[in-house]
């Protein structure tokens, strides 16, 4: 099983910057890739941003192309979210997730991720 601890969310006006972070715990060794997904009140959790364990894959929403960048740092076991030109519809709680190998985790289905972390709320004010 791995672990995840997401860090960073907080308040922010639009047009601003956040950047998140998921910390990866215990099992790792099978992890193929990060994600993180977003859950806005009332509304489903979406994909947002997937980046293999190498790194040297990365796919985006659309609806975040262009503004947010995932990164990770192998030596920390740790996944980050740089959030760019923040707007008030980016408000929801973001979630970093894990996929084991030989998952379909390319274009983030959600199905693929079999670990999960607590959340962290980001909302962004007009």
């Amino acid at each position: 099983q791995v672990q995840l601890v997401e860090s960073g969310g907080g308040l922010v006006q639009a047009g601003g910057s956040l950047r998140l972070s998921c910390a990866a715990s215990g099992r790792t060794s099978n992890t193929a890739a990060m994600g993180w997904f977003r859950q806005a009140p009332g509304k489903e959790r979406d994909f947002v941003a997937v980046i293999s364990w190498s790194g040297g894959y990365t796919y985006y929403a659309d609806s975040v192309k262009g503004r947010f960048t995932i990164s990770r740092d192998n030596a920390k076991n740790t996944v980050y979210l740089q959030m760019n030109s923040l707007k008030p519809e980016d408000t929801a709680v973001y979630y970093c997730a894990a996929a084991p190998g030989g998952s379909t985790w390319f274009h983030g289905a959600k199905t693929a991720f079999h670990s999960w972390g607590q959340g962290t709320q980001v909302t962004v004010s007009s």
